[in-house]
């Protein structure tokens, strides 16, 4: 995990390809909302106020290091744009973490409220390594549009929560292992404060709620699930567990790299995979098997290898709808509208949930 943004050879061609397919499916979401009726119907949203974090049944199962007090946080929500039938927020609050990178202890991200009075189901939507945003924005829309309230957040270190100066290279995911476990720690504690925010809008059930990311957003998407108990719908796409060894047996030349470095300075896989396996969704895999999960990978993955899914699916008890689809990590980008499909459809459904 540590050197995953070093693994992925072409991330201006993933962007790319990502970002032609948010165009094309925005562009044909917009024509068919031109021929809906004016004069549609959005709950108030203020430009300001606070959220009450409460503990719901099931805290007590969430890992410590993932835990949070009952307590008050403040958001700020300024309205963006229209996306057809959809209204677009920004949205901003606190992150329970403060760092040293004054930028990364804010939170940003878009709410894409659907038109009516709800109640919505609700899904917060994570975003992949790379820090291209278009794929998560693309999700939300299309789940909006479908009638299901979605928030996008950006993580640690990205966009707007980089640091200047002397912090301009911290990054979540880093050659420096701690780093990266601080780095996610941080992302799973937003992703519960965001699922509070989402819970506490009059039009969102908040009984009906999930997440959703691929690539790192899926892995990140499996391990915050497993710190909140409200996420009770989980689609996990190109994610997978055992990120330690997944990384150790990587074959590409910057794993190897990183491999060299760490064992020069008095690393060992052990102590490795000791900093790792407390931010491994696969460690806390068994927390999910009462969830609804969906799980969509590639056989030919050269960034998370099958094995790694694999794992993950297992320990969550071989129970989730386990979707292969023959392509790579980068390739799986040609089966962007079937899987949008597939990840509305799942949203939409609560027969499993309830």
């Amino acid at each position: 995990m540590a050197c995953l943004n070093r693994l992925i050879p072409n991330r201006r061609l993933l962007t790319t390809i990502w970002g032609i397919c948010f165009i094309l499916f925005s562009l044909a979401g917009q024509s068919q909302a031109e021929n809906k009726p004016a004069g549609p119907v959005f709950v108030d949203i203020p430009e300001q106020g606070q959220v009450q974090f409460e503990t719901i049944a099931g805290e007590d199962k969430v890992p410590a290091r993932f835990h949070l007090e009952p307590h008050t946080f403040p958001f700020s929500c300024q309205f963006k744009r229209m996306s057809g039938p959809v209204r677009v927020y920004d949205i901003t609050f606190p992150s329970p973490v403060k760092t040293e990178v004054a930028e990364n202890n804010t939170v940003h991200g878009h709410y894409y409220q659907p038109e009516g009075p709800g109640p919505f189901p609700a899904c917060v939507c994570l975003h992949i390594l790379g820090g291209g945003f278009e794929l998560s924005e693309m999700s939300a829309n299309s789940l909006a549009r479908q009638g299901i309230a979605a928030l996008t957040i950006k993580m640690p270190y990205y966009a707007q929560r980089r640091g200047m100066g002397e912090h301009r290279q911290r990054r979540m995911i880093s050659f420096v292992p701690e780093h990266t476990a601080e780095g996610m720690t941080q992302a799973v504690l937003d992703v519960r404060r965001a699922a509070a925010w989402l819970a506490s809008r009059e039009e969102v059930d908040a009984e009906r709620m999930g997440v959703t990311g691929i690539s790192l957003g899926g892995i990140m998407s499996a391990l915050s699930s497993a710190a909140e108990p409200r996420f009770k719908k989980v689609a996990i796409y190109l994610g997978g567990g055992n990120l330690a060894l997944g990384i150790w047996e990587n074959p590409h030349p910057h794993a190897k790299l990183f491999r060299k470095h760490w064992l020069e300075n008095g690393g060992t896989y052990e102590s490795f995979l000791k900093i790792m396996k407390p931010v491994d969704p696969h460690t806390y895999g068994h927390l999910l098997q009462n969830r609804d999960v969906l799980m969509v990978v590639a056989k030919h993955d050269e960034i998370l290898p099958p094995k790694s899914a694999l794992a993950l699916w297992e320990s969550i008890g071989k129970k989730p709808e386990l979707v292969w689809l023959d392509s790579g990590h980068i390739t799986a980008a040609m089966y962007i509208f079937g899987e949008t499909r597939r990840l509305t459809t799942f949203f939409s459904d609560w027969k499993t949930a309830e």
